[in-house]
């Protein structure tokens, strides 16, 4: 635009619009936004968290570096020129970490985000702490950022305001536990909230991300299944078209293609999600789910651990566990499958297809006790359950997924699932 008609084009807006737009031009033009990274201050001088400190600022700054969104800039007197400012300050206590960060606008000097974690000293190594340490900062923080560039007038300050962010909180919070009753629970309170508010895209994916959940854990009726698909494809539609680059539309469509076993184009949106958030478990999670249905057991089992060490968003941790074991346990690795089957059930007890791979896990290791108890459970979580209806879709799986899961079924029809 000619610069006479952009001013032009400021004039009709107001004074207050005008001066918006000179604070937040970034918002306007598409170019990247600037962040300056100021070194992270350790709150004692215990020289273990002055060096964790540092480490930390450098993975952060790294990663932050690979969105093409956002351009770095190294702490220096011209801090105040970026568009943010980012602070933070570590805490080492005898059993964790404690991470506080900020991010403001130098302009007008808002608190534009701030977080802040525990991450626990005594359960990991000092690479996995300082790994889980970054990716709790860093993923919450490319979410903020990309929700500010991309979100648009519903969600002015980078994240959903008013009737749909409490509508998604509250769908969130009835399904952390992952059973039937809350997975209706949170269907409704989405569907009563979209239908209030029909243009809001962080209410159309959120809902559309729920009945992917329910189409992956088959809570939907099979007759009722292309319906659903057919649905959600027609809103992820909407929501592409809305939001091309938001991370919650490329998260879900990552999901969707998925979940309809079109694996080749899902590894393609999620590589699209994790570019804006390269700390995105979830999209992890689904690259490994799609690389195990095409057969590549190695990439998915380092997707599934790089999802894992990462640790967020640590509501979706059984995800990943579930990933692991699975994947060991299609390479025939049972004695490896079992502790990561049991954390997730641990974490999340109600799926179901879960306990029917620990079954698995137990009779391939001769463990034929343990493995009928554990399909008890499976068929109490999942009754009706059979040979027949629980494998996934098999559309697009790849010869070598197909072979090892017919061997995994076997294990579990021995374990006393009905053929």
């Amino acid at each position: 635009m000619p610069r006479r008609a952009a001013l032009v084009a400021m004039a009709g807006l107001g004074v207050t619009a005008l001066v918006a737009a000179m604070w937040r031009p970034r918002l306007f033009t598409g170019s990247p936004v600037t962040v300056s990274v100021m070194l992270m201050a350790a709150a004692t001088d215990d020289p273990l968290a002055a060096r964790m400190a540092a480490d930390v600022t450098r993975d952060l700054t790294d990663g932050l570096a690979k969105i093409e969104t956002i351009r770095v800039m190294l702490p220096s007197g011209v801090a105040q020129s970026a568009g943010y400012i980012l602070s933070s300050e570590l805490e080492k206590t005898e059993t964790t970490w404690n991470l506080r960060a900020r991010m403001t606008e130098p302009a007008t000097g808002a608190v534009m985000w701030t977080t802040s974690l525990s991450i626990d000293r005594t359960g990991a190594d000092a690479q996995l702490q300082q790994t889980r340490l970054t990716a709790g900062m860093g993923h919450p923080l490319a979410l903020r950022i990309n929700a500010l560039l991309k979100a648009g007038e519903h969600a002015a300050e980078g994240s959903p305001t008013g009737t749909a962010k409490v509508a998604i909180e509250q769908a969130t919070a009835s399904i952390n536990h992952t059973t039937l009753e809350r997975f209706r629970a949170a269907l409704a309170i989405l569907e009563k909230a979209l239908a209030d508010d029909p243009d809001n895209v962080d209410l159309q994916v959120a809902l559309a991300a729920f009945q992917l959940r329910g189409v992956q854990m088959a809570w939907f009726p099979a007759a009722e299944r292309e319906t659903v698909e057919n649905n959600v494809g027609a809103i992820m539609a909407r929501a592409l078209r809305a939001r091309p680059d938001y991370i919650p539309v490329l998260e879900t469509q990552c999901r969707f293609l998925s979940a309809t076993n079109q694996f080749v184009e899902s590894l393609v949106a999620c590589g699209k999600a994790l570019a804006h958030d390269p700390w995105d478990g979830i999209a992890l999670y689904l690259v490994g789910l799609s690389q195990v249905f095409l057969g590549r057991f190695d990439d998915a089992l380092a997707s599934f651990k790089q999802a894992d060490g990462f640790d967020t968003p640590r509501v979706a941790r059984w995800t990943w566990a579930l990933g692991v074991g699975w994947t060991y346990l299609f390479m025939g690795r049972a004695e490896e499958a079992l502790p990561w089957l049991q954390r997730s059930i641990a974490i999340t007890p109600g799926t179901g297809r879960t306990h029917m791979a620990l079954a698995a896990a137990y009779q391939q290791l001769g463990r034929a006790d343990d493995a009928r108890a554990t399909m008890v459970a499976a068929m109490e979580l999942w009754p009706g359950s059979t040979a027949r209806n629980a494998p996934p879709p098999t559309k697009n799986c790849s010869a070598i997924y197909l072979k090892a899961y017919e061997r995994v079924l076997r294990l579990m029809v021995a374990a006393g699932l009905p053929e």
